[in-house]
This record gives structure tokens, sequence and C-alpha cells, in this order.
């Protein structure tokens, strides 16, 4: 059982965590904050360390595996990326000087937030099915002769961003970079959500993008908690051992799942992480 516990398990919570990664463009570290917090009893600021810790492999799979896709835009994970990158180290330092419940309750609203934002855009789009065969049928019977490219290759096309577009691409990583590394996240809850609406990327580029992006930003924020002795190394590379395959998985499978599927997905599972940290801290289950 002990070996289960130690080893196995992790690494089981790995392989979903890593699915949940590549699909909806996230460190994983919304849902290994609370794992890290509940189930392995580490402290606040440990739990946390150790999830920006396993972010990195877990990201850097999942991002390669986008970009091989061409199910990204490099050029403004890049942008978001080193923005993130200089805050993130603001974050851990001040995580260092706060108390455990309050790093904890910011993951909680900033988790919540993001959730219920998703959520009401994917409630206000119409189904795929229903878009698709409304319009596919008259447009193919009128120009029969006619190609037109699929919805794969329009998500696949590449997509050209201006410099103004860029430049807001790393604002989002400023925010995303001390929330990383303050709450232990990877910043995509953030940045996916503000690069659909300020920049106008859809979902399914939103999500490889942003993993581009986290791959970059935790690397600062880990180093200096490496050095503070907060990691716990060995459930760490434990839970990234499945992640690493799992960011795999999840990328291929953003190319098959429907955007409106993504966005309920991605906000159901943020309101479970918020829900679960907020009745830990306040003693509700323990």
């Amino acid at each position: 059982m002990d070996v289960f516990v130690a080893y196995i398990a992790p690494v089981l919570v790995g392989i979903g965590i890593g699915i949940l990664s590549g699909m909806l463009g996230i460190g994983g570290g919304t849902v290994m904050v609370p794992i890290f917090r509940l189930a392995f009893d580490m402290s606040a600021i440990m739990s946390t360390a150790t999830s920006l810790f396993t972010i990195i492999p877990t990201s850097i799979s999942g991002a390669v595996s986008h970009i091989r896709a061409k199910t990204c835009i490099v050029s403004l994970g890049v942008a978001a990326g080193i923005g993130g990158a200089c805050t993130s180290p603001l974050g851990v330092w001040l995580a260092t000087i706060s108390p455990a419940w309050l790093i904890m309750a910011a993951a909680a609203l900033i988790i919540g937030y993001s959730a219920v934002s998703m959520l009401r855009k994917a409630f206000k789009m119409k189904p795929a099915k229903a878009a698709v065969s409304g319009a596919a049928v008259p447009e193919t019977s009128s120009t029969p002769n006619v190609a037109r490219p699929s919805v794969s290759d329009e998500q696949n096309a590449s997509v050209k961003l201006s410099r103004k577009q860029l430049l807001i691409g790393a604002c989002i990583g400023l925010g995303a970079g001390l929330a990383s590394g303050y709450v232990g996240v990877g910043g995509g809850f953030i940045m996916v959500p503000l690069m659909l609406s300020l920049i106008g990327i859809p979902m399914k580029k939103a999500s490889g993008t942003s993993l581009i992006a986290v791959m970059i930003l935790a690397i600062p924020g880990v180093i200096e908690q490496g050095l503070l002795g907060n990691i716990n190394y060995a459930a760490g590379i434990m839970v990234a051992v499945g992640s690493i395959p799992g960011a795999v998985i999840g990328a291929r499978l953003v190319r098959k799942v429907p955007e409106r599927i993504l966005r309920l997905i991605f906000g159901g599972f943020l309101i479970v992480a918020a829900i679960l940290l907020v009745l830990n801290e306040t003693g509700v289950i323990a």
C-alpha cells in the first residue's frame, strides 16, 4: 500500500494532470497545488514550490507536441513567457513572506475567477454540430467545384501577429508570472482567457501558445524555490513521470475536441480546484 501511495498513485495523478495540461494550455498547477497540499500533506509554500517544479517538464512535453502539430503561436508564447519570467521571482518572494492561508486564498480566488469567465463564454457558444450542420450543405451545393479548407486546415494555418499584439502578450505574461511564482501555477488559467479576449486567437491555438509561455516563465521561480529549499523533488519527479506522456496525449486530443467542450472542461476543473482549496483552508476537509 505504501508503494502504491508513494510511487504508483503520483504517476497516475500525473497522467491526468498532463492530459489536462496538453488540452487546456495550463501547466497543471491548479490541480497539483491542491493535491500536494491535501494528499501529500505538504505545507502551503512547499505545495506551490513543488507544483512549480513539476510544471516545467509537463509544459515542455505539451508545448513540443503543440509546436509539431502547429496548434500554437510560437512568437506569442515566447513574448508572454519572457514577460512572465521577469515577474515570477517576485511572486516567489511574496509567497515566502505571506501566511499559508493567504497564499491558498489567492490561489482559490484567481482560479475561481478564471473558471467563471471561461464557463460564461462557453455557455454563450453554440454547439459545434449545430453550427456546422446549418452551414455546410448550402455552401457545398451552390459551389460544388470550389475547394474549401477543412476545419483542421484553418486551425493549423499560420497566424501573424502585430507588434502591438505581441506587446499585449508580454503584458499578459507579466501578470501570469507573478501569479505563477506566488501560488505555484503555470499561469495558463490567466493567459488562455486573456489571449482569447484581448488578442483574439482561437482556443485551440491559445492552449499550445500558453504552454510555450509556461515552460519559460516558470524557470526563474523554480530556481529561486530550489535555492530556498522549498521543493519536494521526490514527489515532483514522480508526478512528472506521468504528466510528461499525459501532456503529449492531451496535445493530440486538442485537435479533436470542439472548442466549446474545451472551455467547459477547463472551467469545470478550475471550479473543483478552487473549492478544494477553500474547503481545506477553512478546515472543512483535512
